[in-house]
């Protein structure tokens, strides 16, 4: 098994993970926490558990020099992308943040053209608008897709937590060509965490954790652990050996695994539109990632 191949593994088991994450962050609040909480609790959480993952795994010194850059990254990767993600989610429907997440690999392919000089290929361009285009079918028959005077803050916001992974993914690709997963997390999670202390703790201090029913405790959990500590390292594991746009490219599989698991779970039906739109989907991420191939095995 190719070290790509296990990229690619890497990627899809983040999309299970990111498929689930919708609903259940979004069911922790504002009953149970608040927006910025939440993000103190994922960022804190996780790079504590980086750093003891650190003292199990074998890491590299970091230059001054990249020491800076992760801490430059961790803005946009860490701090910025999550509370933008959290609070957009919050004042917006489940809904509405996928569908505008999809604008993400359509960042990356811009942000690669401009800022690493990278050749965008017909053969990429047309495996994104397949993958577009089987998202948007999906997501189309999942619910209602509105912007309103209701949502347009949250929608806004989760357009800016989209621009900011997007740099993120593209701009990390060298120390992750430099470094190894666990090191270069445990340093930008450590610098997340210095952003962010000053900004939540208050925020985090006002949590009633007597109110939480196991349900929460699970979901702020999951959160934690799921979508941000393992997430991120199977996404960085991925961008060690796979290009920035087959990263975000893998964002198209979300809305198609929610709705494999609501099938699985007997909450949804499987109907020929979801299927031709996982076809689509499959075969755009084949097509984006085709032309890297031979570099990246």
């Amino acid at each position: 098994m190719t070290k790509a191949f296990k990229g690619h593994i890497a990627l899809f088991a983040a999309q299970v993970i990111y498929a689930l994450n919708y609903s259940i962050a979004k069911g922790l609040m504002p009953e149970f926490m608040g927006p910025m909480s939440i993000v103190f609790y994922r960022i804190i959480g996780a790079g504590i558990l980086f750093w003891m993952l650190s003292l199990f795994v074998k890491t590299q010194t970091v230059e001054k020099k990249d020491l800076i850059r992760m801490a430059w990254l961790a803005l946009f990767g860490v701090v910025i992308n999550q509370i933008f993600f959290i609070y957009g989610l919050s004042i917006t429907t489940p809904i509405n943040s996928s569908i505008i997440m999809i604008s993400n690999p359509i960042m990356v392919f811009i942000f690669t053209l401009f800022l690493l000089k990278e050749r965008i290929t017909l053969t990429k361009l047309s495996g994104l608008a397949m993958a577009i285009t089987g998202a948007i079918l999906i997501l189309r028959y999942k619910g209602n897709f509105e912007v309103g005077s209701d949502t347009i803050v949250g929608d806004v916001m989760t357009l800016i937590n989209s621009a900011s992974w997007a740099i993120f993914i593209v701009m990390v690709k060298p120390i992750m060509q430099k470094y190894n997963t666990v090191t270069a997390m445990r340093w930008m999670f450590l610098f997340g965490s210095i952003y962010i202390l000053p900004i939540g703790i208050n925020f985090a201090s006002d949590t009633n954790w007597s109110a939480f029913t196991p349900q929460a405790f699970y979901a702020i959990g999951f959160v934690i652990i799921a979508t941000t500590f393992f997430a991120y390292l199977l996404n960085i594991y991925g961008l060690e050996t796979l290009s920035a746009n087959t990263v975000s490219a893998y964002i198209y599989l979300q809305p198609f695994l929610a709705s494999l698991i609501a099938i699985m779970l007997g909450k949804d039906a499987l109907t020929p539109t979801k299927v031709f739109s996982g076809i689509l989907i499959i075969l755009g991420l084949y097509l984006v990632n085709k032309k890297t191939k031979k570099i990246e095995s």
